[in-house]
């Protein structure tokens, strides 16, 4: 027998395998006393489709979710260990040393368990989240040595997934089509609809949403599901592909107490029977919560307080001179121990051996370093990094015309249900329909008529494509979505963009057609079935085009404020260059003509709109100069308005599409240059070592 415990290759800490059930299989863990489960609950080969019920959070039996992916059933799991973390991010002062945020962090975590990442506000908990997730954001350096499965690792689709605090969900959708639409989007192509309705509808079931299902998220304009409820469901849309390896930053804030144990509960029993590796962030979890948590890293001021069981952490600060008492939250006592914000306060004790927090921690810093501690974690860390396992494989994900369906649809939906993105403003455009119209109506074909018309078409021109500034905090929220699930390699920007322009595009000809139809006929315009087509598609062209402007916007502000400020700050200077306020021949040459006239879109719009209106028509003179002497539109073009007439009003058309397809371009390379610039956030693929 000692002969076979020296040949294992399993570390000496591992479980022992049993006879009977493999130690790597899906659920093949250790019993867990946490969570009730017994050894090999999960999946075999032969119950592939057919697992144990798990009770759910009204203690209603609820089919466990059907694991996701390609890789084989005997899977060992994500050993992730990380030595040495050093984080530091530059100072606001010119000169100043880098303040550092994380000093020499080690640590790991194993297949099956839950890891509790604790520790007071600002202590870096969520930085060392981010650090081993690799979602490090710009200006921030980091150093050490983080691994998986003894390699340097890079995470393909499904492999990976992080929760993060802010809860970034389309409010419009219910819980169910949340959840719906993104299993469509993340599950393999090749698994029926309907499975992926039987899957989701396990996983929801299994954070408790039940209830709430056919309820919408809700957002800034209705109400909705609550918060602690939209932070189960962002859970659910992550744990979807049953990851290997899973992040969560904060998952039960929000969360009452009962439902913060349910909640960490079901993830606890998911860890064990899928054999997933979970790291947490918690800021300060009850104490049947922190019962839970297998292994516990304890932070204060970016250093390392405690690693290890979490069972241990209570015995450690005995030792340390800072015993818990009775019936006292564990983590409580902790987070009181080595909070050093209000430092002035004296930690519980005899008064003769009080002491600071600073002096706490201290203690407790150097406690840990002692061998007893410090060198059981290095000594596990080796041995985690002596396993060689097979590379991690991408799973299977949808096509890329199933994502741009699912895309298309759902952003369809959305722009449906929500009255800021489109509805609103088919409002305010009828109200600048008829208030044009009635104040222009019947122009008539006067020579006093032709000032009118073109003031008909400028304002027209300007009022209905500067009113796409209403809709900028729709498009905040969307890119918003967009970041985190591309973050999550959800999809790609190619389906982001076309599935929005797909989308879009019928709610805007809407929005220009009956508009248009309204003020083209109560204005008393050319009459003719080509001139209002015209009319209706220059109009939908604009309107497609400083949609396209805006969401570039969107992307480069996020802020929804400042954003609006900015797109009414360009389409200001691009009205200035139109040529209307001043006619070409009078604009200064310098910026103004060159490039300015030239880019501005309302310039192609409004020739368009010139050409479409003034061509074979003809106006009387001014009586002032000869009563009898006719005016033709050809002329008012040439030498009123100064349009160019060297192409047709449809080349005018094809230039406002070629612009559209342009500024769609510019989003797309805008996206994919702010990801460039974020080197360090990868939507997946994240590297492991510095």
């Amino acid at each position: 027998m000692a002969a076979d415990a020296s040949s294992s290759p399993l570390p000496r800490w591992a479980p022992t395998p049993s006879p009977s059930r493999p130690l790597w299989r899906w659920g093949g863990g250790t019993p867990d006393a946490r969570t009730g489960g017994e050894a090999g609950a999960g999946w075999s080969l032969g119950r592939i489709f057919r697992r144990p019920a798990v009770a759910g959070f009204d203690g209603v039996e609820v089919a466990p979710a059907r694991r996701v992916g390609t890789d084989a059933v005997d899977d060992p799991g994500v050993f992730l260990t990380w030595e040495d973390v050093c984080v530091t991010v530059a100072s606001g002062a010119y000169g100043a040393q880098p303040a550092s945020i994380l000093s020499g962090i080690s640590g790991h975590a194993r297949p099956g368990e839950v890891l509790a990442i604790m520790g007071p506000s600002g202590c870096g908990k969520t930085t060392l989240l981010d650090t081993l997730a690799g979602r490090l954001g710009p200006g921030v350096n980091e150093s050490g040595l983080i691994l998986i499965n003894g390699r340097r690792e890079k995470l393909a689709f499904g492999t990976s997934a992080y929760v993060t605090q802010d809860n970034v969900l389309m409010s419009t959708m219910s819980v169910r089509e949340a959840v719906y639409y993104s299993a469509q989007l993340q599950l393999p192509g090749t698994m029926p609809a309907a499975e992926k309705r039987v899957h989701a509808d396990g996983v929801i079931q299994e954070m408790g949403l039940g209830d709430a299902m056919d309820t919408r998220i809700g957002g800034r304009m209705t109400k909705g599901i609550s918060g602690g409820q939209r932070k189960r469901v962002t859970i659910c849309i992550e744990m979807l592909t049953r990851p290997r390896l899973l992040f969560l930053d904060e998952p039960t804030s929000g969360l009452d107490s009962a439902a913060s144990y349910h909640v960490m509960s079901h993830i606890t029993r998911i860890a064990s029977r899928e054999n997933m590796t979970i790291v947490a962030a918690v800021h300060q979890p009850s104490g049947d919560v922190f019962d839970l948590f297998h292994g516990l890293c304890l932070l204060s001021h970016g250093r390392t307080i405690f690693f290890g069981a979490a069972s241990d952490a209570t015995q450690f600060f005995a030792q340390s001179g800072f015993p818990c008492p009775q019936l006292r939250n564990p983590s409580d006592h902790f987070l009181r121990i080595i909070n050093k914000d209000f430092d002035e306060e004296i930690i519980d004790g005899s008064k003769a051996r009080r002491k600071t927090a600073a002096e706490a921690i201290d203690i407790l810093t150097d406690a840990y370093l002692s061998p007893a501690y410090s060198e059981k974690t290095m000594n596990r860390i080796a041995e985690m990094k002596e396993i060689g396992e097979a590379p991690f494989r991408k799973r299977e994900q949808a096509s890329f015309s199933t994502k741009l369906f699912v895309l298309t649809r759902r952003s369809f939906v959305n722009m449906h249900r929500d009255i800021g993105y489109y509805w609103m403003r088919l409002g305010v455009y009828l109200g600048i329909g008829i208030c044009l119209g009635t104040i222009f109506y019947q122009v008539g074909h006067s020579y006093t008529s032709i000032q009118s018309r073109c003031e008909v078409i400028m304002y027209t021109t300007q009022l209905l494509t500067f009113m796409a500034i209403g809709g900028f905090p729709s498009f905040v929220e969307d890119v918003k979505v967009f970041r985190r699930e591309r973050l999550s390699g959800h999809y790609g920007v190619a389906e982001f963009v076309i599935s929005n322009t797909l989308s879009a595009t019928p709610y805007l000809a809407v929005i220009a057609m009956i508009p248009g139809a309204m003020l083209y006929y109560l204005t008393g315009l050319t009459k003719g079935a080509e001139h209002f087509a015209y009319f209706v598609v220059d109009l939908c062209m604009c309107t497609l085009l400083v949609e396209s402007m805006m969401m570039i916007i969107a992307v480069i502000v996020p802020d929804f404020l400042m954003g609006i400020i900015v797109g009414a700050g360009v389409q200001g200077v691009m009205m200035l260059n139109s040529g209307f306020f001043r006619l070409p021949s009078e604009l200064p040459k310098p910026v103004w003509k060159y490039p300015f006239y030239y880019i501005s879109f309302h310039k192609y719009a409004v020739q368009g709109f010139y050409k479409n209106e003034f061509i074979g028509q003809t106006f009387p003179s001014d009586k002032l100069v000869d009563k009898n002497f006719t005016i033709s539109g050809l002329q008012v073009l040439q030498e009123k308005l100064e349009v160019e007439m060297g192409y047709s009003k449809w080349v005018n058309i094809a230039i406002l599409f070629g612009m559209m397809v342009v500024y769609r371009v510019i989003f797309f390379a805008t996206v994919k240059i702010a990801e460039e610039v974020r080197p360090k956030q990868r939507r997946m693929g994240w590297k492991w070592c510095k």
